[in-house]
C-alpha cells in the first residue's frame, strides 16, 4: 500500500516537474503570436495633378435610424466629428502643349475647371447609442465612413475651394505666359475656360 502511494506520488511530482521546465525553459505557455502582412502591388498609374489650394474642415455629422418608432428600443445613433483636409486642383492629364518653333508660339490645349483631388479625413466617434432591437454591425460603419466623406465632400463645394483654385490657376496661367514672353514667344490658348479671360491671357 505504501509502495503504491509512493509510486503514485512519484508520478505527480514527476508531472508537475515537467510543467514546471515547459514553462519556464521551453515558454510553452508564454502568448503566441502570429501575424501576417502580404502587399499586393495593383498596377502603377502616371498621374499629372496639380494642387492649387487646401481647405481644412471639423464638422460634427449626426447619424440617426430607427424601425418603425422613434424609440430607444428600435433606435441607433452616432455623433461623429469629422475632420478633414481637401486638396482642390487641376488634373493636368488631358493638357496639351502644342509649339510653332517658326512663330515662336505655344498652344495651351484642353484645360480643365478646377475640382476636388483628395479628401484625407478622420473620424471621431465620440456618442454612439444602440437599441436593443437594432445595433451597429462592421458594415454599418463602413457606410458612415463613406457618408462622413460624401458630407465633407458637399461641403467643400458649397464653400470657396473651387473659386480659390480657379484664382490661383489663373495666377499661374499668368506666371506661365510671363516667362513664355520673356523668353520672345507668345502663349495662346486655344478653347473655352472658366478658368481664365482668354484676352487678358493674349495681352
Amino acid at each position: 500500500m505504501i509502495k503504491k502511494l509512493l509510486f503514485a506520488l512519484g508520478l505527480i511530482l514527476f508531472f508537475l516537474l515537467g510543467l514546471w521546465v515547459s514553462k519556464y525553459v521551453y515558454h510553452w505557455a508564454d502568448l503566441q503570436k502570429e501575424e501576417t502582412s502580404e502587399v499586393l502591388l495593383e498596377r502603377v498609374q502616371t498621374v499629372a495633378k496639380l494642387i492649387t489650394v487646401e481647405g481644412y474642415f471639423s464638422e460634427v455629422y449626426d447619424y440617426k435610424d430607427y424601425y418603425g418608432y422613434n424609440l430607444s428600443l428600435f433606435r441607433k445613433k452616432a455623433l461623429i466629428r469629422v475632420k478633414a483636409k481637401v486638396s482642390v486642383g487641376y488634373d493636368l492629364s488631358q493638357l496639351e502643349f502644342k509649339a510653332r518653333p517658326d512663330e515662336k508660339i505655344i498652344i495651351v490645349n484642353n484645360l480643365p475647371d478646377p475640382e476636388i483631388l483628395s479628401i484625407d479625413h478622420d473620424l471621431d466617434y465620440y456618442d454612439i447609442s444602440e437599441g436593443v432591437f437594432n445595433s451597429f454591425s462592421p458594415q454599418d460603419y463602413t457606410k458612415l465612413n463613406q457618408r462622413a466623406k460624401q458630407y465633407i465632400e458637399e461641403r467643400a463645394k458649397e464653400s470657396e475651394l473651387l473659386q480659390s483654385a480657379q484664382h490661383q490657376g489663373k495666377q499661374i496661367l499668368d506666371m506661365m505666359r510671363f516667362m513664355v514672353e520673356q523668353s520672345g514667344w507668345q502663349m495662346e490658348y486655344r478653347e473655352h475656360s472658366n478658368l481664365l479671360d482668354v484676352d487678358k491671357l493674349l495681352k
